[in-house]
C-alpha cells in the first residue's frame, strides 16, 4: 500500500519552547520533514533574549503518523513540547452549528409580535388554511437531516451518537452552500417501521427529508415509504447524492476518452445503497453494459443470496472483480480499501477510467496506476477530481424547495449530473478536471435551476 498522502483531517499544532539560537527552528523543520509531515503554518507566540515558543501547523496521513511526528520533535535536544493540539477534534468541540434568531427582541413591541399574543394570530392563520405554513414559518427553507448511524461514512455502525458530528458537518454545507437551514435528526433505532413513523410525526416541521448514513438494504425501504405518505421532497444523499456526482463525473471522464455511454463496459464494485443508486441512474442515463461485484464477486444470476436489488443487476456471468473488469472501460468502486491491483487496471479497455470512490482510502492508490489510466478520480480532496455529494444535494434540495417540488425523480438526477458536467467548459476539461470544485459557487445554483425546471416539466412544482 502507498503511503497516504498527508491531509488536514490528521493535523496537528505543536507548541514547543526552544533556545533562542540559530538553527533551533531549522531542526524542528527538518525533524517533521524526516518523519514526512506536511508543514504548514509557523507562528512566533512568544520570545525572549533566551527562549522562543511557537507553534508549528503539520498534515500527517494518519493518528499513527501524527504520532511519529510528535515523537521526532520530542526528542529534539534542548526543545520542550509545551502542547499538542488535534485541530480537528478542537474544531469540532462544543459543536459545529448553533441556532440565531432572524429577527431583534429590543422592546415589548417586538416580544408581543414573535410570541405571545401576536402569534396566535399567525397559528390561526396556518389552521384556517395549511398551506400558509410555508410562507409563514421555517418550513419552507429547512431539512432534516435523519440517521440511524447504521453507516457512518466508512466506519459502520456506529450508532447516533458516532453519525452526529457528521450530520452536523452537513447542516453546515446546506447552509454555506445553498443557505439552507438543516438540523441534525440521529435516531435512537434502526428499525424501519420506528424510523418511518417518526420522520412521518416530525414532518410538519421540514420542507424536505435529508436520509444519512443509514444501512443497506432497509435505506431503500425507508425511502420509499417515506417518499409513498409524505408530499415533500425525500432524498437519501449516499444513493442519489453519490450517484449524481458520479454520473457528471463520468459525462466529462468519456468526453475526454472520446467514447458514449452507451457503448462502454463499466463495472461497479460495491452493491450497497450507492453502488445500486450508481447503476439505476447510469442505466436512466443510456448505460448498457453494467456488471456489478459485492464482495463475493460478480452479483450472477446463478447465485441465491442476492436481495432483490442485486437481483435487479444479475448477470449471466460469475467470477471475481478480476474477471469482471477484464475489457471493462469503466471502474467504478464504491466498496472497501484496497480491493483492485494493478494488474487488474491494466487488464482493462484502452484509455481506461478509474473511480476509486472507497473513502478514506481508495480501492487502490492513485499513484500506483497513474501511467496504466486516462482518467482517475477519488473521494478524497487532495487528488484530483474529487466525487463528493456536496456537488449535488445542496443544490437538489434549493430546487425542490424553491419551487416547491412534491417529490425528486430519476429525471431530476439525471439534469442535475448534466448540470454539474456543463460547467466544467471544454477549455477547462482535461484528465485531472473532470468536476467543478466543490467551491465553485455556480454549482448549486445550477443544479437547483436543473431540478426546479424538470419539476415544473413534470408537474410535480407547486410554485
Amino acid at each position: 500500500m502507498v503511503n497516504l498522502t498527508p491531509n488536514p483531517s490528521f493535523s496537528v499544532t505543536l507548541r514547543l519552547q526552544l533556545p533562542n539560537k540559530a538553527g533551533k527552528l531549522a531542526s524542528v523543520v527538518q525533524a517533521i520533514a524526516n518523519t514526512g509531515g506536511n508543514m504548514g503554518p509557523i507562528d512566533l507566540i512568544e520570545q525572549t533574549l533566551h527562549t522562543t515558543v511557537r507553534e508549528f501547523t503539520v498534515d500527517a496521513s494518519s493518528t499513527e503518523h501524527a504520532e511519529e511526528i510528535i515523537e521526532s520533535v520530542k526528542n529534539l535536544p534542548e526543545s520542550k513540547l509545551l502542547k499538542v493540539y488535534d485541530r480537528t477534534f478542537n474544531l469540532h468541540r462544543s459543536g459545529k452549528i448553533s441556532i440565531h434568531s432572524k429577527i431583534p427582541l429590543k422592546s415589548q413591541s417586538d416580544l408581543a409580535m414573535a410570541y405571545t399574543p401576536g402569534v396566535g394570530r399567525i397559528c390561526r392563520a396556518i389552521a384556517d388554511d395549511p398551506e400558509q405554513v410555508y410562507n409563514l414559518t421555517i418550513k419552507q427553507n429547512t431539512v432534516a437531516i435523519v440517521t440511524d448511524g447504521s453507516a457512518v461514512l466508512g466506519l459502520g455502525n456506529l450508532g447516533p451518537g458516532g453519525a452526529l458530528p457528521v450530520m452536523e458537518g452537513k447542516a453546515m454545507l446546506f447552509k454555506e452552500f445553498a443557505d439552507i437551514d438543516a438540523f441534525p435528526i440521529c435516531l435512537d433505532t434502526q428499525d424501519p417501521d420506528a424510523i418511518v413513523e417518526t420522520v412521518k410525526n416530525i414532518a410538519p416541521v421540514f420542507g424536505g427529508i435529508n436520509l444519512e448514513d443509514i444501512a443497506a438494504p432497509r435505506c431503500f425501504e425507508i425511502e420509499a415509504r417515506l417518499r409513498e405518505i409524505l408530499d415533500i421532497p425525500i432524498f437519501h444523499d449516499d444513493q442519489h447524492g453519490t450517484a449524481i456526482v458520479s454520473l457528471a463525473a463520468l459525462i466529462n471522464a468519456l468526453k475526454l476518452v472520446n467514447k458514449s455511454i452507451e457503448e462502454v463496459k463499466i463495472v461497479l464494485n460495491g452493491a450497497g445503497a450507492a453502488g445500486i443508486a450508481i447503476a439505476r441512474l447510469l442505466k436512466k442515463a443510456g448505460a448498457t453494459q453494467i456488471m456489478m461485484c459485492d464482495s463475493h464477486g460478480i452479483l450472477s444470476k446463478g447465485r441465491s443470496d442476492l436481495t432483490p436489488q442485486k437481483q435487479e443487476f444479475a448477470v449471466e456471468l460469475s467470477g471475481t472483480i478480476a474477471d469482471a473488469m477484464k475489457g471493462a472501460d469503466v471502474f467504478m468502486g464504491i466498496s472497501v480499501p484496497g480491493v483492485i491491483t494493478r494488474e487488474m487496471v491494466k487488464s482493462m479497455a484502452s484509455d481506461p477510467i478509474v473511480f476509486a470512490m472507497a473513502n478514506p482510502i481508495p480501492e487502490i492508490q492513485p499513484e500506483l496506476i497513474t501511467d496504466d489510466v486516462a482518467i482517475i478520480a477519488t473521494g478524497r480532496s487532495d487528488y484530483a477530481n474529487q466525487i463528493n455529494n456536496v456537488l449535488a444535494f445542496p443544490g437538489i434540495f434549493r430546487g425542490a424547495l424553491d419551487c416547491r417540488a412534491s417529490t425528486l425523480t430519476m429525471s431530476m438526477y439525471l439534469e442535475a449530473a448534466a448540470a454539474i458536467a456543463a460547467l466544467v467548459t471544454a477549455n477547462e476539461l482535461s484528465p485531472e478536471n473532470i468536476v467543478p470544485s466543490v467551491f465553485d459557487k455556480r454549482v448549486a445554483i445550477a443544479v437547483a435551476a436543473a431540478v426546479s425546471h424538470t419539476a415544473r416539466q413534470e408537474g410535480i412544482a407547486r410554485r
